[in-house]
């Protein structure tokens, strides 16, 4: 069950992770790429479904990691688990989004 319970604590890293720019950019007005959007992750979603879907992935990440298993803050395994997801979403979210926002390009001096 341990296996388990480390799955859960890393995708519910990553759902934490991906909640951030989806609930502050419908709080601050903004649209921004959704699930919902067409096409899917690439088009722009209104602000208000944008902090609908932040605050779905907050509340799935807190199930995942809070409520399965026995989560422990002095466990290391436990938080390299949920670590690990976050890290893993937040580069490839970086990757992804950064093709729309311009965040893969490098500026050369």
């Amino acid at each position: 069950m341990r296996g388990l319970d480390l799955a859960a604590y890393f995708f519910g890293g990553a759902l934490f992770t991906n909640a951030i720019p989806h609930f502050a950019s419908g709080m601050m007005g903004r649209a921004f790429q959704s699930p919902f959007a067409r096409p899917p992750g690439e088009g722009l979603s209104s602000s208000t479904v944008n902090v609908v879907w932040g605050f779905f992935n907050i509340v799935v990440g807190y199930v995942l990691i809070c409520r399965v298993g026995q989560f422990g803050l002095r466990d290391t395994y436990d938080v390299l688990a949920s670590g690990a997801g976050a890290l893993v979403f937040a580069v490839f979210s970086a990757r992804h989004f950064g093709r729309f926002h311009g965040g893969n390009r490098v500026e050369r001096l």
